[in-house]
């Protein structure tokens, strides 16, 4: 995809300009997440027997002990943990953290799509309406610091490189490629290639200028960088 500065303000900005700050994301990606009402409420969760109650939780350490048994276990959490992980790390004030997973969970699913052919369908659908609804107010708050939205990009992307989703490898998920490796491994070439793409682009101070004049015309600094 073309990287332009029109295309990145679409990226990080509600289609409001309301300047109101946004400490809670209200989205819903059924059947796997429904925000509840307002901050103090409860979501509903449903993506991991093993996390569902506590990602449910408005408490700070018990979303972070799922991120830290992610982290110790990553081979087979799915995109759409990753996600709602993301958002109540969001939900929590762990701002930084939410974005690196929300990268990671968009970039395991890229991996995924290009190496599975059969079977992922509603990975790939609740993925990208978790990016589309939650990336919002991520990628809001990502983009305050473009510097910070380059290193934690460029994290996200390693560990998707080092810890490969296994379920890819399962013999019911199937696969156009014979050697699911190497087709992995070519999946992980063309996303750093991306990754790549985008440091270039925000790594031209003239795009960082704009993209910063976008948002604050737009609302978006207001809403998110505080």
């Amino acid at each position: 995809m073309r990287i332009t500065i029109a295309s990145l303000a679409l990226l990080i900005s509600n289609s409001c300009f309301a300047q109101e700050q946004v400490k809670h994301i209200g989205v819903f990606v059924e059947p796997y997440y429904r925000a509840a009402a307002n901050a103090a409420g409860t979501p509903q969760v449903a993506v991991a027997r093993a996390f569902d109650a506590r990602l449910s939780l408005n408490e700070p350490t018990k979303i972070k002990e799922v991120e830290a048994e992610i982290r110790a276990n990553p081979d087979l959490i799915t995109p759409m943990t990753l996600m709602v992980l993301s958002i109540r790390l969001y939900d929590m004030g762990f701002r930084e953290d939410s974005v690196f997973w929300h990268y990671v969970a968009k970039d395991r699913m890229f991996t995924i799509n290009r190496v599975v052919s059969d079977g992922i369908s509603g990975a790939m659908t609740a993925t990208r309406d978790f990016a589309a609804t939650a990336g919002q107010a991520i990628n809001g708050y990502a983009f305050c610091n473009p510097e910070t939205q380059r290193s934690q990009r460029k994290r996200a992307f390693e560990w998707v490189r080092d810890n490969p989703y296994r379920a890819i490898f399962l013999p019911q998920l199937a696969s156009p490629f014979t050697d699911r490796e190497a087709a992995l491994r070519e999946a992980v070439s063309a996303l750093e290639n991306n990754v790549r793409k985008e440091a270039e682009f925000l790594s031209d101070n003239a795009n960082i200028e704009r993209l910063k004049k976008v948002r604050l015309e737009n609302g978006t600094h207001a809403k998110y960088c505080w």
